[in-house]
């Protein structure tokens, strides 16, 4: 059997440092050392149960008003 090649994989941290953006911190194992998240099993909707909507560039508002438009009569011009 030949001999396996030395330094060929990373190395591992057991206890790997796991940063949230909603500030939960957790411990894991990884070849980082440590891991910035935006989402976390403490602040993610299908965990907690809460639906976050996020409103860019005012999405939502922009809808409405086209709809509002929709549904009112349109003025004749004469």
């Amino acid at each position: 059997m030949p001999d396996m090649k030395t330094g060929t994989h990373p190395t591992y941290f057991e206890e790997a440092k796991v940063t949230c953006v909603c500030g939960n911190t957790f411990a894991v194992g990884s070849t980082s050392k440590e891991i910035r998240v935006e989402i976390c099993s403490a602040c993610h909707p299908f965990y907690t149960g809460n639906e976050k909507l996020l409103d860019t560039a005012g999405r939502v508002e922009k809808f409405k008003a086209r709809r509002a438009a929709a549904t009112t009569p349109a003025k004749k011009a004469k």
